[in-house]
C-alpha cells in the first residue's frame, strides 16, 4: 500500500488529557505551541481530525499566519493544505467552518450510513467525499485514497479515538507532543489514544528524538518516531 507520511500532533495536559470531560475543545496549547502547529500545517499537504473533532468542534484547520501561507503561494503550493475529515456519518452543515473557512481543498471520508442527499449536499458545498466502509471508515483505503489524491505529508490533529486507531493499523510514522503544565482530570476526558486500549505485547513502541521545554510557562515538546508498525 502506499500512503502518507503520517505525523501524529497533539497538545496535552500533565495528566494526559487532550480535552476537559466538557469535550468543547479546551485550550491546551500556548501561544508558542500554536506558532509551531502553523508551521506544521505549513509543511503539510494535509490535515486529518476525525468525526467527533469535525461534527463537535467544527475546526478551521487552515494556516493562521499570512506570511507562511504566502511561503506555501511562493512555493507553488495551495495557500492552506487539504481539509480531511473522516467521519462514519458526515452530518456536517453546508456552512460548516471547516467547509467554508479558507481556501483549501476539502476531502471528507465517510461510511455508507451517510445519506446520498447528505453526500450530495457535501458535493455542492465542494467538498470531495469518498465512500470507505460501511459501519466505519476503513482508514487504511481511505490513506491509500489520500495517496492517490497526491496526498504525500498528513498531518493529524485528533481525536483520541482515531489516533488510537492509527497506531493499532500500524499507520503513523511520528508523535509530537506538547505537555501544557496543566491537570484536566475526569476519568471520561479524552486521552491521546482512546478505544479499547492495547494489550502490553501490541502496545506501540515509541523511539525519543527529542525533548525542550517549549515557553517559559513550563509547556514541553516531546517529538518520537513510532517504530512498531505491523
Amino acid at each position: 500500500m502506499n500512503r502518507p507520511h503520517v505525523h501524529i500532533n497533539v497538545a496535552m495536559t500533565a495528566d494526559g488529557k487532550i480535552d476537559s470531560v466538557a469535550r468543547q475543545g479546551a485550550a491546551i496549547s500556548s501561544p508558542l505551541d500554536m506558532a509551531r502547529v502553523d508551521r506544521l500545517r505549513r509543511d503539510s499537504d494535509a490535515i486529518l481530525v476525525g468525526g467527533r473533532t469535525l461534527l463537535e468542534e467544527d475546526p478551521r484547520l487552515t494556516i493562521k499566519s499570512p506570511a507562511l501561507r504566502q511561503e506555501r503561494i511562493a512555493l507553488g503550493l495551495p495557500e492552506n493544505p487539504a481539509k480531511v475529515g473522516i467521519v462514519s456519518v458526515a452530518d456536517l452543515k453546508p456552512d460548516s467552518r471547516f467547509l467554508t473557512t479558507g481556501a483549501a481543498r476539502k476531502v471528507i471520508y465517510t461510511t455508507s450510513h451517510t445519506s446520498p442527499k447528505q453526500i450530495a449536499r457535501l458535493r455542492d458545498a465542494g467538498a470531495e467525499v469518498f465512500i470507505r466502509g460501511e459501519v466505519h471508515v476503513d482508514l487504511t483505503a481511505a490513506l491509500d485514497s489520500l495517496y492517490d489524491l497526491g496526498i504525500r505529508s498528513l498531518l493529524v490533529e485528533g481525536g483520541g479515538t482515531l489516533i488510537a486507531e492509527f497506531f493499532r493499523l500500524g499507520l503513523a510514522d511520528e508523535l509530537t507532543i506538547y505537555i501544557a503544565p496543566k491537570i484536566f482530570g475526569g476519568a471520561s476526558a479524552p486521552t491521546l489514544a482512546d478505544g479499547p486500549g492495547f494489550p502490553l505485547e501490541h502496545a506501540p513502541r515509541l523511539r525519543l528524538v527529542s525533548v525542550e521545554t517549549l515557553d517559559e510557562g513550563g509547556g514541553i515538546l516531546v517529538h518520537y518516531l513510532i517504530e512498531n508498525k505491523e
